[in-house]
């Protein structure tokens, strides 16, 4: 079964909006965990617009299912924080400063003796690692040379294309996922999976290891609650 990771950016960004701790961010990483997600995903970013650096800290005492923390390896400050809380996971993503979310892979030809520098940086430590990529043969194929474990599908062009044809939006993820597995990495995805494409995504993705979510996840729980969230997530991963 592929592993559900919730992003909870989302929280951090709403605590935030008004200060205090309301919502408090621990408790509803514990809270995820006891409505059974398998893992806790958070991004920090240079101007902790969401999730703080001393977060990081504090969810590491708590966690207990997989710690995953995604950003960009060229911020110094990012390689402190992951070596000093020795994550599961880290995955690496090449965002710019001021970026409002992710939106696009590492280019891993041009980037590739640096990506193998700091992979091996956090590997030493005993951290998995992957690393964020489009669907692009060359461009997974080159992630295999770098001494990544894993890499996360960039799923955005999916999703933007799921209801225009979704056999079409999902092909070049398919091949990507192909061309991944025979190289021997682990495979993981992200961005703008749903409760619409989730489920055909998992099913046709072989290998898929972990998904993580947030925005889709912390939007529907509006609706829906985060505990039954949570769960209906869950059922799209759980007939693969």
């Amino acid at each position: 079964m592929t592993r559900l990771s919730v992003n909870i950016n989302k929280i951090a960004t709403l605590r935030n909006s008004r200060g205090g701790n309301n919502p408090d961010l621990i408790q509803v990483a514990k809270d995820c965990e006891r409505f059974g997600a398998q893992g806790i995903t958070v991004h920090p970013r240079p101007d902790e617009r969401h999730i703080r650096y001393n977060d990081v800290f504090e969810l590491k005492k708590i966690v207990t299912t997989e710690f995953n923390i995604e950003g960009n390896c060229q911020e110094q400050k990012f390689i402190g924080l992951v070596l000093a809380n020795k994550p599961e996971q880290v995955t690496l993503v090449p965002d710019v400063l001021g970026q409002i979310t992710s939106n696009h892979g590492w280019d891993t030809i041009t980037n590739q003796q640096y990506l193998r520098d700091m992979i091996a940086v956090f590997k030493a430590a005993g951290i998995r690692v992957s690393i964020f990529v489009d669907p692009i043969e060359k461009m997974v194929e080159a992630a295999a040379t770098t001494g990544t474990d894993r890499i996360e599908l960039y799923t955005e062009a999916y999703a933007s294309h799921y209801n225009q044809g979704r056999e079409l939006a999902i092909a070049p993820y398919v091949h990507a996922a192909e061309v991944a597995q025979k190289n021997g990495l682990g495979i993981n995805a992200g961005h703008d999976l749903d409760l619409q494409n989730l489920k055909y995504f998992a099913e046709n993705i072989p290998a898929l290891a972990e998904v993580s979510i947030g925005h889709a996840l912390i939007s529907d729980a509006l609706y829906y609650g985060l505990e039954n969230t949570i769960q209906m997530y869950l059922r799209q991963l759980a007939t693969i």
